[in-house]
């Protein structure tokens, strides 16, 4: 399991010219399945985004989660984070879950984050979004569930 996980101002999901989630500061995840993922890989990630401290203190440090900054969390599925550039021009997905396990694990890692106390705000599984933020700082970190970067 794959996210690209971006400190931002504010955050909006556009799906055919309606606004179906918005929010103000937090994070904004972009999510992607392997057909590898367990419900393990949904824990490590849930918990490693919980509490990865990418908010400054009073002294400017990085040194406040997500809850302790007062945010909330958007969590956009995209496949893409699954994709391979390493070979061609073209990226391969080979690697991605099936839309199955995918939906699956997607509403896992939701549920999760929710029970470790976020706020959840979604992006809608499987339609074209036109997703607008407003990044802070710009921060943006991979994370990987495989630990393979």
């Amino acid at each position: 399991m794959r996210a690209v996980v971006q400190r931002v101002h504010d955050a909006s999901v556009v799906v055919d010219d309606q606004t179906v989630s918005s929010m103000g500061p937090g994070l904004l995840v972009y999510l992607g399945v392997s057909k590898s993922d367990t419900s393990a890989d949904v824990e490590f990630l849930a918990n490693k985004i919980r509490h990865i401290r990418i908010f400054p203190d009073e002294n400017d440090a990085l040194n406040r989660d997500v809850a302790e900054a007062n945010g909330d969390v958007m969590v956009v599925s995209a496949f893409t984070t699954q994709g391979d550039g390493r070979k061609g021009r073209r990226p391969s997905f080979i690697e991605a879950a099936s839309p199955e396990l995918a939906r699956e694990l997607y509403q896992a890692f939701c549920t999760r984050l929710e029970g470790l106390g976020l706020t959840i705000h979604r992006g809608r599984f499987r339609e074209h979004m036109d997703v607008c933020s407003t990044n802070d700082g710009p921060i943006c970190i991979l994370l990987d569930s495989h630990k393979t970067f």
